[in-house]
């Protein structure tokens, strides 16, 4: 079971990490949300879906940093690199980076470490907004990955569709982890519950997978780690 292998920490209390309930957002009939349940369940994108969506998120590039780069949007991010029980010295991969909203938090905790990271997204708009590059950029479909197998220690993935099989074959084989993040929580649109999340993963409702899970700020983090001998 699922419940046997994810366990919630404590809501995260700190100054700018306080569960709050966001302003806005999405409910079950966004399309995103179908979206997404099809990618992880489904199998469900194609060349069309992908372009499609790189249209939409090109297309909201020039306003997407600022709303969504505040301290309380951006606190499960910064609770999951404190209690999350992540390899910070690893070699990390940002799918969905987007503007760099989450790697310029995200790329000086892990290079502090020792660690490194690199950010993916499929909309080449939204890299070029990035304002603070501190990460190599990639552009690219994180369907079909332009690397090896196992070759990161970490996947992060925030707000970020799920896929499930092209994760799990890039992450480490010997204790990989993978980084979910929804900032707002059950009204982000790309949305899956913890359960959802790793459910979707290969073998994650067999054991394969570990995880724990906290609220903070207007959303939810979720760190999960391959179980030895799971891969």
């Amino acid at each position: 079971m699922v419940e046997s292998v994810l366990t919630r920490l404590a809501d995260d209390t700190s100054e700018h990490g306080a569960v709050a309930a966001p302003e806005s957002g999405a409910d079950a009939d966004h399309p995103m949300r179908k979206v997404t349940r099809q990618v992880a369940f489904e199998h469900g994108w194609s060349s069309g879906r992908a372009r499609k969506v790189a249209d939409l998120f090109d297309g909201m590039a020039a306003e997407w940093d600022a709303p969504r780069s505040g301290l309380v949007r951006t606190a499960p991010i910064r609770d999951a690199l404190a209690r999350g029980g992540m390899r910070l010295d690893g070699r990390w991969l940002e799918l969905g980076a987007g503007t760099g909203v989450g790697t310029r938090i995200m790329a000086p905790a892990l290079a502090s470490a020792g660690g490194s990271a690199v950010a993916v997204d499929l909309a080449m708009r939204m890299l070029r907004e990035s304002p603070a590059r501190v990460a190599p950029l990639v552009q690219g479909d994180a369907s079909t990955l332009p690397f090896a197998d196992g070759v990161f220690d970490g996947v992060a993935m925030f707000n970020m569709l799920l896929f499930p099989e092209e994760v799990d074959r890039v992450v480490s084989a010997d204790g990989g982890q993978l980084l979910w993040i929804n900032s707002s929580g059950d009204r982000t649109p790309i949305h899956l519950s913890p359960e959802e999340f790793l459910t979707a993963l290969p073998g994650g409702s067999a054991g394969a997978w570990t995880a724990r899970w906290a609220c903070s700020g207007t959303g939810f983090w979720v760190v999960a780690t391959r179980s030895p001998k799971s891969h």
